[in-house]
Parts: structure tokens; sequence; C-alpha cells
């Protein structure tokens, strides 16, 4: 089944932009498995000559022959006999002459995997053969590892040949408007907190199903389409799925920090670093310190892909009962948890997607903040938390936002206890020459108060910030 195609104009520009230059091209494509790139150089190549194929775990020698069949059917001349990627890249030369055509050698990443002398083949093919041709050479992969080690390392033999690169991401907020037209805004963002951006797993929700609806028959379900999405990820990319699982699940249970992590998932704690950085790289987890602070103790790691987060929370921890297709248990986690989930998964969008869009202040960072004080009077050590904290460096404004996923929210009791928790921020370290901007975003406000450098932003408000974009 081909994705719906939404999206993609800037990455298709830029490709169609450097296509329409002369001479030889060298793009690396790549990113997480099911977001979307072989659309993408579909969408590109369906109006240009091309040869395209999609390499498998076969290894060299199979993958060589189905390339040379594909030569083979583009010129309807019988398969070369040689086996030799020189010889054969030379015969393909040859034969196009100085005509333009794009190469695509999809899943490249299978080639690296099975056979490490294949990017030193492929360097000497691009230096002596492709370099002064119109040829448009694609690899496209989807194991970011093997890719970045195989292709983009500096140690890699083709360093320094590529032209240009995307790393294709998940589509954008706004774009589930055209994914879901049936859907309202709430709705929209009930799928992006359970699927994140990923097109593949946007298509197998229906927006004439309510988002529960979808999650039972699509995740749950054992013949859902997600079912087994967690571990197919985890085993094509990990050479240890299950430790990485437990790692995960460590997280998801509320073990943020790095010893809390070890000891939850039994692995050593000078051991653990080197698992945190590749579920780091693969866009999984995130390491986060508060946003006003170069370097910390408080360093804390929590799930950043959405449809992960979900999973670990909601499917993941009941597999033995979905197993025998038992969802009572899941389904009153559902019940008294996914409001809360939402809520974390909308701060996120909030801050990462929207505050830019909201044109109030120019921001250099934004994250989160998060410290402690003591009770003046019980002496007690307390926690405080603030969802969103922006920064200019230069001007000396400093945005402190809360989001609340709820309706009729008291505005102005959000923003009394968002200027408290406020004063505990150190930064700049002269606090006098700072401008505070407060930001409150919500469902719905039961009134939104008219004050200096406070701005409340509900559903409406949002929705009209997105199809403004």
């Amino acid at each position: 089944m081909n994705l719906k195609f939404i999206d993609r104009k800037e990455e298709l520009s830029f490709l169609e932009k450097r296509y329409n230059k002369k001479g030889f091209e060298f793009f690396v494509i790549y990113g997480r498995r099911r977001i979307g790139k072989t659309e993408l150089i579909k969408q590109f190549i369906k109006d240009k000559n091309y040869i395209y194929l999609v390499c498998d775990k076969g290894g060299t020698e199979r993958n060589i022959y189905r390339f040379k069949r594909k030569i083979a059917e583009y010129f309807n001349e019988p398969i070369i006999e040689t086996n030799d990627l020189e010889e054969i890249f030379s015969y393909l030369v040859k034969k196009i002459k100085n005509k333009k055509i794009v190469i695509v050698l999809d899943e490249f990443s299978y080639l690296v995997e099975k056979d490490d002398a294949i990017p030193s083949q492929f360097q000497i093919v691009i230096d002596n053969l492709l370099k002064n041709t119109n040829i448009f050479l694609i690899l496209c992969g989807s194991s970011i590892s093997m890719m970045e080690k195989g292709v983009l390392s500096y140690k890699s033999a083709l360093y320094g040949r590529k032209t240009a690169h995307i790393k294709l991401e998940e589509i954008p907020f706004y774009s589930f408007y055209d994914f879901f037209p049936l859907n309202n805004i709430e709705e929209n963002i009930e799928y992006y907190a359970v699927l994140g951006g990923v097109p593949f797993y946007m298509e197998k929700f229906s927006d004439r199903k309510n988002t529960f609806d979808n999650i039972r028959e699509q995740i749950l379900d054992k013949t859902g389409h997600l079912y087994e999405e967690i571990d197919f990820l985890l085993k094509e990319e990990l050479r240890e799925p299950d430790v990485y699982k437990n790692i995960l699940t460590a997280i998801s249970s509320g073990h943020t920090k790095v010893v809390e992590i070890a000891n939850s998932s039994g692995i050593k704690v000078h051991d653990i670093d080197k698992y945190l950085k590749v579920l780091i790289r693969l866009g999984i987890i995130k390491k986060e310190i508060p946003v006003t602070e170069v370097k910390s103790k408080k360093t804390i790691y929590s799930i950043d892909d959405n449809f992960f987060s979900f999973s670990f929370v909601f499917s993941e921890p009941f597999k033995s009962d979905l197993e025998i297709r038992e969802t009572n248990n899941v389904g009153k986690k559902l019940k008294i948890d996914f409001n809360t989930f939402l809520g974390k998964r909308f701060e996120k969008l909030i801050r990462e997607k929207l505050v830019a869009q909201m044109g109030i202040i120019q921001l250099q960072k934004i994250g989160g903040w998060w410290g402690h004080y003591r009770d003046s009077e019980t002496k007690e050590r307390k926690e405080i938390e603030i969802d969103i904290v922006g920064l200019n460096e230069h001007t000396g404004e400093i945005l402190f936002g809360e989001c609340k996923w709820k309706d009729n929210v008291d505005g102005r009791g959000v923003l009394n206890n968002l200027k408290e928790k406020s004063k505990y921020v150190e930064w700049p370290n002269k606090k006098k020459n700072r401008r505070e901007i407060y930001v409150i975003i919500a469902k719905s406000f039961k009134k939104k108060i008219s004050e200096k450098n406070v701005y409340y932003f509900d559903l409406d408000d949002i929705e009209k910030l997105l199809k403004n974009n």
C-alpha cells in the first residue's frame, strides 16, 4: 500500500533544485523507519529517467545481480556478465552518455550491514566514473546507525563525496489536517500524542473512528498493524533489543536519572551510557537539563518518541494479557492515565512545535526547567517544575509557559502560580535586567485576563496559528 503523500514540499523543492543543475549529484537520504523516505523518492523520480533498486538482506552478490537486472530492463538489453561494481557502472555511464538519470539504491544500509567493503567500492565508482557525469545518485537507508557509520562518518570511505543529504524527520503537526480532514484539533492532538508525525503510523488510524477505537484496533489487537511495531523497530536497528527494551521500560516507569535507569534495568552504571547514547541518536529518548543551565547535575532522560512513549505506558507492560486477547487491564489503564499522558505530549507539542509560531518573542533556547527550594517555615526541600522556559540571551527576555490539557481553566490561578515559580529561576545573573513574559495554554479558559506581557492560548487560538502557517 502506498502512503498518502502529504507535505515534504521543502524536501521535494530541494531535490528538484539540485536535479536541475548540471553535473553529478550524490544525495544521501536517511531517517528512521516508517518516516516516508521511499515515498519522497518516488514522488521525486516519477517524471524522470531512473533506475530504482530496493536492496535486501541477501548479501552483495544477490543485490548486484538484482541491480544488473534493473539496468538490463532499463536499456532493454541482456544482463551483463560481470559482478564488478566498477565495470557495471562503467557500462552504465557509457550507455547513458551524458543524459540526466537518477539512480536510487534504497535500503542501502542493508548492503553496508552485510559487506563493509561496499562504501570503498562506491568511493572508487564515484571518484573514477561518476563525478564528471550528469548522474543523480541517491543512497537511501533506514538504519540510522548504519547510514551514519557507513556513509556519513568521517571514517567512511564515502566521507566527503556526498553533495547533499536529507535526514527526513516527522511531518509537522499542521499536516494532520490534511491526513485527517474529519478531525477537529483536539482529536488531531490525541492522534499526534499516540503516533507522532510518522506517516506509516498515521495511515493506520482512521478519522472515521475515535482515538480509543483506533488504539484498540491498530495497537492493542494482535491483528493490528502496529501491534508488533516496537519489537520490529528494535530488532531491525539494534543488536541487543531486549537490553534496550529494559532501559525503555525503566525510563517509562519514572526512573529518569542514570543510576536509577541502570539499577532498574539491571545494567552496570558504567555500561549504561553507551546504550543511552544509541537511543538518543535514534531519536527514541532525549537527555535534558534545565534550559537555563549549561552543565548540570540535574540531568534526566525521557522517552521523546511519541509512539514509543505511548507503547511503553499502555501496551508493552500488558503484552502477556494482549497475547491472549485480555484487554481489561489495559482498558483500565487507558481510562485512568490517558489524559495525563496526553497532557505531557501536549506540552511537548507546544514547546517544540508551536511556541515559535506564537510570535511573542524571538527565542534562542527553549526547554523545561526544574529545581527545588527550601520552605521558609518547614525548612523542607520542595521540588518545583515549569513546563516551558524560553530565553533570549541578547535582550534578557525570558518566557515562562504552563500547559493544561483541561477545559475551563482558571487563567488567573495558573498565572499566579507560574509567577511564583518563576521567582526561583536564576536567569540572567541579575534578574532585575530581565523582561518576563507569561504564556498559559489550555483546551479552554473560564476567562482570559488582559494583562501586559501575559498571553493566553486555547485550542481555537492554536488552530488559527496552524491554519495561518
